[in-house]
């Protein structure tokens, strides 16, 4: 039997990298899967490579009407949930001095805004005992030259966890926030050669992270492995904010 059995999951930007990976292993492991993505056609490959146990939903974190349509599929489908990965994210750099309004209020609009009301509008259809992930960044760990704001956008869901788990303790539900380090996705493979060499030489093993390697730990949080880590950031980094 798998790890997640049974259980409903849902999983917003699963289109690709990370994200898709997690979804994968969660239909593998047993779980029932619901992805979201903003471009239909990469939503439509994305439900063909996972193959099984998995309806894609259309819609953009930040845009609440697109939340309210997830759910209401959510419920008309299934009528429950057992997991949120609110992983849903937009990065970017802009160095101070240069930061422009819409760069500010895009990151913040995704990033923290709409892992927000990802989770507010689950919680009505979780059950108890249930697991939230929301998708950090090491970036708020590091202090890394251009990023401050997309440091700033994923150091609130940190705060978001703590509280949280305060005000849904008594329904027993876990928040914890996974904060990867640099990661071999499409987004890594458009940066310039000496940004990647960059990101290598700050890691021990001088190898970039594979989306996998996130994926067992989103499945570790998801499942009854991590009943008794609650409130916390995991960082999957191969120690590059740790040392």
């Amino acid at each position: 039997m798998g790890k997640l059995e049974g259980k409903v999951s849902v999983i917003t930007g699963a289109t690709s990298g990370m994200a898709l990976a997690s979804a994968r292993l969660f239909v593998e492991e047993g779980a029932y899967v619901f992805i979201t993505g903003r471009r239909q056609q990469n939503l439509d490959e994305a439900v063909k490579t996972i193959g099984r146990n998995v309806t894609g939903v259309q819609g953009d974190s930040a845009n609440l009407a697109d939340l309210d349509r997830l759910f209401e599929t959510v419920k008309r489908e299934k009528g429950y949930i057992d997991v949120v990965f609110a992983s849903a994210g937009h990065g970017g750099r802009a160095p101070l001095g240069a930061i422009t309004e819409e760069q500010f209020d895009a990151m913040f609009s995704l990033n923290t805004r709409g892992t927000l009301f990802t989770v507010q509008k689950a919680l009505p259809m979780m059950r108890d005992g249930g697991s939230v992930i929301m998708n950090g960044s090491i970036a708020h760990l590091k202090g890394m030259p251009g990023l401050s704001v997309y440091a700033g956008s994923k150091a609130a869901l940190r705060s978001f966890a703590r509280s949280w788990v305060v005000e849904l303790a008594e329904r027993r539900i876990r928040v914890n926030v996974l904060s990867p380090g640099p990661i071999d996705t499409n987004v890594m493979a458009n940066l310039p050669a000496e940004a990647k060499e960059h990101f290598r030489s700050g890691i021990p093993r001088k190898e970039l992270g594979r989306s996998e390697e996130i994926a067992t730990v989103a499945l570790f949080l998801a499942s009854d492995d991590s009943a008794f880590v609650n409130g916390s950031e995991i960082c999957v980094d191969g120690g590059m904010a740790q040392i």
